[in-house]
């Protein structure tokens, strides 16, 4: 039998955003906006923890009234929002080596997989391309960011970049499957591989995680993993479910993401989440 949390117990939110709290087409429905203010309304602290940039989740964050330490770029990123807007204030990144950015270009070069790399300079994170093609349009609508098209070498083998918040390969499933391997070979153990979303597969620094963003998320609130219900359908959000106190996944996660879950429920398409926090905190009769 599912021992649920006590819901006076409950402190924060961890919600990832694609596939967990937004329905199909990434779109925040009114029934989520309003369970997840009422949780605000509450007290709940909400902590967004996305693979997003931190410009594609500002709209889903205002709209949830999410403040304080965010999760982004699946954890290579925490930032205070909403000061300083657009890029918030920085808390710690945690950056990919531009010479293992670098062995990723030259495998979409060999591959011809369409890869971007955000890089870190100062207090921004530009994303660059090499070439145009469908993918750079499809990440452009799916977040409303659009490379700059550059070489990518030329622009690793800078003087002064701090290194790269994450290289990315745009491609459908069976192709990102087949690259994993090469990846592994030429990177070894000094990188996180994770797919993010079917046709995005992401390569951060080693120390990378949602769940390492959270746990210092959790340090800042002076939080403890009891108090805190963390929510996602993807690999890379099981490292968070392993920092929470307790861990919720939609129907529509995959079975392993599903498996490290305390509980399923609804899917994105059906409110999951919000039907969730409707019952266990009893919103409705609010």
């Amino acid at each position: 039998m599912l021992n649920l949390p006590k819901s006076d117990n409950i402190k924060a939110l961890a919600l990832d955003l694609d596939g967990t709290v937004l329905a199909p087409g990434a779109v925040l429905s009114e029934r989520t906006i309003a369970a997840v203010n009422k949780c605000v309304q509450r007290g709940l602290k909400i902590i967004i923890s996305t693979g997003r940039a931190i410009e594609a989740a500002e709209r889903f964050r205002t709209s949830l009234g999410a403040e304080g330490p965010m999760i982004y770029y699946n954890g290579a990123v925490v930032a205070e929002m909403p000061a300083e807007f657009p890029q918030g204030r920085f808390l710690q990144a945690t950056l990919l080596d531009t010479k293992k950015a670098e062995l990723c270009v030259d495998l979409s070069r060999e591959t011809g997989i369409y890869c971007q790399v955000y890089l870190f300079i100062e207090n921004r994170i530009p994303l660059l391309a090499e070439r145009d093609g469908p993918e750079r349009e499809m990440y452009h609508k799916h977040t409303g960011i659009l490379a700059e098209l550059v070489d990518l070498k030329e622009a690793l083998g800078r003087s002064g970049l701090s290194g790269c918040v994450k290289a990315m390969f745009l491609a459908e499933p069976e192709l990102l499957a087949e690259l994993r391997q090469p990846l592994e070979n030429r990177l070894g153990k000094s990188v996180y591989i994770a797919q993010t979303l079917r046709t995005f597969l992401e390569v951060m620094d080693a120390k990378v995680s949602k769940g390492q963003g959270l746990s210092f998320a959790m340090e800042r609130l002076s939080l403890k993993r009891e108090e805190i219900i963390a929510f996602g359908d993807e690999e890379n959000d099981v490292p968070m479910f392993a920092e929470a106190g307790f861990s919720v996944a939609p129907s529509n996660a995959k079975d392993t993401v599903k498996a490290k879950a305390d509980l399923v429920v609804g899917s994105n398409a059906e409110d999951g989440v919000a039907a969730f926090l409707e019952e266990f905190f009893k919103l409705r009769n609010n």
